[in-house]
């Protein structure tokens, strides 16, 4: 299937926890928050800190940089996604995970490496939402 036959991502629906993330990311910025109490740096957002319990928090702008900790190739036909397609955890450089897609690269065993260094790359899915996804570190910019 031919990514114009291909109908377009689900979209999440913010909530007044995660609208700043959002807002970021349609702004091509990798939002993230931090403990002012502990330091500690976390995803997904959350309106505490998940290692004490304070809501004496910030946000703000990661690095965008990554590397790829784990994945799976899914195979199977997708109504919103060409196949093959990485399903993957990546760990940013200010410390947290998140799952993500792999993009601009062959989505195989020899290109997908772990450990790889990625960057994160947006796609808009609706006005309101455009996710990070993430590419290895050259590819595309």
């Amino acid at each position: 299937m031919s990514k114009e036959g291909l109908r377009p991502r689900y979209a999440p629906t913010p909530t007044p926890d995660t609208a700043h993330f959002w807002e970021g990311t349609r702004n091509h910025k990798l939002l993230l928050q931090r403990c002012t109490d502990c330091g500690t740096v976390y995803f997904p957002p959350r309106a505490f800190c998940p290692e004490n319990g304070s809501s004496n928090i910030e946000v703000f702008e990661a690095s965008g940089k990554a590397k790829l900790i784990s994945y799976t190739i899914n195979h199977r036909q997708h109504p919103s996604f060409e196949s093959p397609y990485a399903i993957a955890i990546v760990q940013l450089d200010e410390g947290p995970m998140m799952m993500s897609n792999i993009v601009d690269c062959e989505q195989t065993p020899e290109a997908l490496v772990l450990d790889m260094p990625l960057e994160v790359t947006f796609e808009k899915v609706s006005d309101e939402i455009t996710v990070p996804l993430f590419r290895p570190v050259g590819e595309g910019s």
